[in-house]
């Protein structure tokens, strides 16, 4: 717990906070290595007890990072468990401190608001480790302490480095390349001399002109100069990723960012399998579009998280045992396309008998119910009308776990090329028989004529009935809260009202729920009383909250609870329901920030 750090937006495990010291420091931030040297910044080195300079005391405004031992990467273990024992175990200051965690070390300690990855400069080019040593870190720690890296950031892994949820860096690594006559961009690092011109127009690039002019320098100057470019750089990169945290495209970026390096690509994807980690930070819905233009998106957790939904908590309403198959669309929701509006028209009067789900990469199936959630109607990707063997390979695992959940007794795929491939190979795994109703392109009058026939033939034998209205609804309160939850929150007399801003339920006269810009419901209190006990709750102390939850007022939450969720707050003074700002194990073990905020609240 911290009285000195507070987040205030998070992307992932990437966030934007600030340090409340004498002077607040918004970060992700880059400190001065020359003010941390000279000990002159709101944060102090007490130093190596290596080093007979160690200081003890300081301004109480100021942060000190307690003394410690610096050790190499693979110094024996037994010192390193000695070190972080001597070092910390007398230590006590009332204000800001900081520690220096060895990535070898085992105990981690607590209370602290800052925490130093020691020999963090080691961890460049070592990918697994780098990724281990920050998860272990933030794992073993509060969620509302900062996380520093030394001496390790260059304008090319800055992003990655954030998104892995380093919160602090320094210049050092810039300017020590830049004495070792490196040129620093986002795309990389190059040797001056290898320089044909700057691509580049800040200030010393503009004023020095040429490559050649900054080598006729004597070797300082030119040392100067380039450090100079290389600083600003990184905090040109630093600025564009805090915007992409506040317009929560940072994955997107980072996903491009990542090629300059084999080893920022191999950090992306071994974060990406630890899959809870990234997956209790990460949101259940955006303001900004999916995009999915990488082999690495297919890892992301809203992908992974929509496709884990739909298995365990989407199950197809009603008797209809006919299953059409379709392919997706550029345009989102997928019914108001032109495609689907004519595949619409061609199911018209079956459509009540039938279930419908759109294959899709990489979102996998989105049953017609869930095409408005997100990320179904907010996702993009390269469209070349060919699929890669990662798409095929995962969009077929996910059809194949539907249809071994889901038995129905007539398939009809109405889908060509990629689509066509993974129905045929799940239909050779499963055993099973998939009817094929395209003839060639989908859109044909030919192929639409033949998706009408074929669902006429499956379903004569069913007896006509309109489609329940509240089936879609039901279904995206199961998927938001879990399956079951849609009958007890909707019940059968339960009122649909549409119009062009979204919709509303209404039972017995009385509004309980209406649609959201996310297409997930928004509860009202009325709705509340219709919810399970046990699920997406919060439980507050003793007060009446007034627009906002703080987390040191929450004594329980839900831990399935993640940011942007729709959550019920209790306590023995108030009912409310608002929005999750943080998962429900932080807002347990935060001693800062905003826990929810609330939409609606009454006195008990």
């Amino acid at each position: 717990m911290t009285r000195y750090f507070e987040v205030r937006q998070r992307d992932c495990a990437a966030r934007i906070g600030r340090l409340m010291l004498d002077l607040r420091i918004q970060t992700p931030a880059i400190l001065n290595s020359e003010l941390l040297s000279r000990r002159k910044g709101s944060i102090i080195d007490c130093g190596c007890l290596w080093d007979y300079r160690v200081i003890e005391s300081a301004d109480p405004g100021r942060l000190l990072i307690l003394p410690h031992r610096s050790l190499p990467l693979y110094a024996p273990q037994e010192l390193i468990e000695r070190s972080f024992n001597r070092s910390s175990e007398s230590f006590r200051r009332d204000g800001a401190t900081g520690e220096v965690v060895h990535p070898m070390q085992t105990a981690v300690p607590d209370a602290r608001d800052l925490y130093v990855i020691g020999a963090a400069a080691m961890l460049e080019n070592r990918a697994r480790l780098l990724a281990e040593t920050v998860i272990k870190l933030k794992n073993s720690t509060s969620p509302d302490t900062a996380l520093y890296a030394p001496a390790l950031a260059t304008p090319e892994n800055l992003a990655v480095l954030i998104y892995l949820g380093i919160d602090l860096v320094d210049d050092t690594a810039a300017i020590i390349k830049g004495y070792q006559n490196l040129y620093l961009t986002r795309e990389g690092e190059k040797s001056v001399d290898r320089l044909h011109e700057f691509p580049c127009t800040c200030e010393i690039c503009t004023k020095v002109e040429t490559p050649e002019q900054l080598q006729s320098l004597s070797a300082t100057d030119r040392a100067r100069l380039l450090s100079r470019h290389n600083t600003i750089k990184l905090d040109e990169e630093l600025r564009l990723v805090r915007e992409c945290i506040r317009d929560e495209s940072l994955r997107s970026y980072v996903e491009k960012q990542c090629r300059s390096r084999p080893y920022l690509t191999a950090v992306l994807r071994l974060l990406d399998q630890e899959h809870t980690y990234l997956e209790e930070r990460t949101p259940t819905v955006r303001k900004s579009v999916l995009i999915a233009n990488t082999a690495e998106s297919q890892s992301r957790v809203e992908v992974t998280r929509f496709a884990e939904r739909v298995l365990s908590r989407f199950a197809p309403a009603g008797p209809p045992d006919t299953l059409v198959i379709l392919p997706c669309s550029a345009r989102k929701p997928y019914s108001r396309s032109r495609s689907h509006a004519k595949f619409i028209d061609a199911l018209r009067g079956y459509r009540s008998q039938i279930h419908e789900i759109i294959l899709t990469s990489p979102l996998g199936i989105v049953p017609r119910e869930l095409e408005t959630m997100y990320p179904a109607a907010h996702y993009d990707i390269a469209v070349t009308g060919q699929w890669s063997l990662d798409e095929t390979t995962w969009v077929a695992s996910c059809l194949r776990a539907y249809l071994e959940r889901n038995t129905y007794r007539t398939i009809i795929a109405h889908v060509s090329g990629g689509f066509a491939e993974v129905c045929r190979t799940v239909e050779h795994d499963l055993g099973i028989e998939i009817t094929y109703s395209a003839i060639e392109d989908p859109l044909t009058d030919d192929s639409l004529a033949s998706l009408r026939e074929s669902v006429a033939r499956s379903v004569s034998s069913q007896p006509r009935s309109k489609k329940p209205p509240l089936r879609t609804v039901r279904a995206i309160a199961d998927y938001q809260f879990g399956q079951g939850v849609g009958e007890r929150l909707i019940p059968d007399h339960a009122q649909l009202r549409s119009s062009r801003s979204g919709f509303r339920i209404l039972v017995d006269g009385a509004r309980i729920a209406s649609s959201s810009v996310y297409g997930t419901l928004a509860l009202t209190l009325a709705g509340v009383a219709r919810m399970p006990p046990d699920i997406y709750r919060v439980r507050i102390d003793d007060f009446l909250p007034k627009g906002s939850v703080l987390a040191p007022g929450v004594l329980d939450a839900d831990p399935q609870i993640r940011e942007m969720d729709e959550v019920i707050v209790h306590g023995s003074m108030a009912l409310g329901v608002g929005r999750a700002r943080m998962s429900g194990t932080e807002m347990v073990r935060s001693s800062r920030g905003i826990a929810v905020d609330l939409r609606a609240v009454e006195g008990r």
